[in-house]
């Protein structure tokens, strides 16, 4: 599972992203989870993609979104249709955030992070969450943790969850506590969970 290997086969599939019928994918969600906001300050997308249509809901509701993706295409294309926004090149696992920010999401993206990183990465977004800050994340929604690798996307990927037991405990160990856990495409296993600092 190596980031600048996930970001080249990203690079290949990123006009995929910008396909109709993906521009309400997890708008529903997103919608509920700034309703538990208080501030409506910095906010960041990891794993933006190029669509921006989670950017565009951001501004709406009176954020000052960035996003960031190791997909230099999806970033490209990303740039194009908000020039305004500053978007960053880089591995989340490696990368310092610059500020602490109100609202932070992760949209079918930190999922292809290797299992070691899961931990780590989580701990690190928790931290840079203001106060009552709130971060919405996808994950498979297991009981246990597991990494498995498929096409069915049509490049080749990795993925990697903590299992939903293990992600409740750490949240909590990192100061947040769940406001919300769905399954939204019920059977599959996509679970997408609310978390807020305390």
């Amino acid at each position: 599972m190596d980031p600048e290997a996930t970001g080249r086969e990203y690079d290949k599939i990123a006009e995929h992203w910008l396909e109709p019928h993906l521009a309400s994918n997890g708008i529903a969600p997103f919608e509920r989870a700034i309703q538990f906001t208080e501030n409506r300050g910095p906010a960041l997308d990891l794993g933006c993609g190029c669509n921006g249509r989670f950017i565009d809901l951001l501004l709406k509701k009176g954020f000052q979104p960035e996003g960031l993706d190791v997909s230099s295409r999806m970033l490209d294309l990303a740039r194009k249709r908000h020039p305004q926004i500053h978007f960053y090149q880089h591995d989340i696992a490696q990368w310092e955030f610059p500020k602490k920010y109100d609202f932070i999401s992760a949209w079918d993206s930190l999922w292809h992070l290797p299992l070691a990183a899961q931990e780590p990465v989580l701990k690190k977004i928790c931290e840079n969450l203001t106060p009552n800050g709130i971060y919405i994340f996808t994950t498979g929604g297991l009981d246990e943790p597991g990494e498995k690798s498929d096409s069915c996307m049509g490049a080749q990927l990795d993925y990697s969850i903590l299992g939903i037991p293990q992600t409740l405990e750490l949240l909590r160990k990192f100061g947040c506590i769940c406001r919300h856990l769905e399954y939204d495409q019920y059977p599959e296993n996509h679970l997408y969970i609310i978390a807020q600092k305390i």
